[in-house]
């Protein structure tokens, strides 16, 4: 009996050290269960990835570089998104969107994540500084007044003035912004990476304005500044959370799963005795009994 559970849980560790080289990786004969958003967001591919547009409602692309490909649920909320501003705020220019993520998925120039389809760059809205929005001037620091100087890094200064000029943050549409994404029904926001002196900006908006407390609390526990990269003074960095039934087919966190978000499914483990038979059956010829004829000799001993 020794031995028949040394020799299942010897075929149990062979067929774990295999099949970890699949995970987070891409479906295979031995993962055939892989697809949609695989692995984490720093070390993953995508499957059944979706594209997004180069222009539509409310919104249009920075680069046309083929870094726009998604799961559904992070398309379809980045549509609804910039839709939702463009309608309640008619006449501004339209929400930048930088990279998502490969069609496939994996390593991307410049970014250390946007690899699983769960990421989305949004550029932030703009104003003149007197308060007439205008497009986008592209990944420019705006400071903890609102305002950033154009000229410098990638901003662009007006053809008409050599002198620098200022935008400043247009913290109502960045607001909408913000609540259209916590309100998406097609995916749940995990993060929204922002500069904390943009959040606190945002925030101050919100709560001015009366806005539902619950959906505060919501928006201030999702923003968040990074430690591990810049301070995303210049975008959002949007990250969705693994849809329940995605942690059957390889996604992973990557952050928190927050309490309001939909009850994962929980897996019961069969007993030890149960799993080991079940390999035997599928691995040795003759099945459990043959593991039974294997172990024979040694109990003789």
């Amino acid at each position: 009996m020794a031995s028949r559970t040394f020799l299942a849980t010897l075929l149990l560790g062979l067929v774990a050290l295999t099949c970890a080289a699949c995970v987070g990786s891409s479906p295979t004969p031995l993962a055939p269960a892989l697809r949609g958003s695989i692995g984490v967001p720093h070390h993953g591919v995508i499957t059944d990835a979706v594209e997004l547009p180069m222009q539509g409602e409310g919104y249009r692309l920075l680069r046309s570089n083929g870094v726009r490909w998604g799961t559904a649920g992070l398309v379809a909320t980045v549509q609804r998104a910039a839709a939702e501003v463009a309608r309640a705020r008619p006449g501004g220019a339209p929400l930048l969107v930088g990279d998502l993520s490969r069609r496939f998925g994996g390593r991307t120039r410049g970014h250390r994540s946007h690899r699983t389809g769960r990421d989305a760059d949004l550029l932030l809205y703009a104003l003149t500084p007197d308060g007439r929005p205008v497009r986008s001037p592209g990944f420019v620091e705006f400071g903890p007044d609102g305002l950033a100087r154009l000229g410098d890094g990638g901003g662009r200064s007006p053809a008409s003035s050599g002198a620098r000029a200022f935008v400043r943050l247009d913290v109502e549409r960045e607001w909408l912004l913000v609540k259209a994404l916590l309100r998406s029904p097609d995916a749940h926001v995990q993060w929204l990476f922002l500069a904390r002196w943009l959040e606190a900006l945002v925030i101050e908006y919100a709560r001015a304005r009366g806005e539902d407390p619950e959906l505060v609390w919501y928006a201030e526990s999702v923003l968040l500044q990074p430690g591990d990269s810049t301070a995303h003074a210049d975008h959002i960095h949007l990250r969705v959370a693994c849809a329940p039934d995605d942690f059957l087919s390889g996604c992973l966190g990557g952050g928190p799963y927050w309490p309001w978000l939909p009850a994962v499914p929980q897996l019961v483990p069969p007993p030890d005795t149960d799993l080991a038979a079940a390999i035997l059956e599928d691995l040795l010829p003759g099945g459990s009994a043959a593991g039974a004829r294997t172990a024979a000799p040694d109990s003789a001993l």
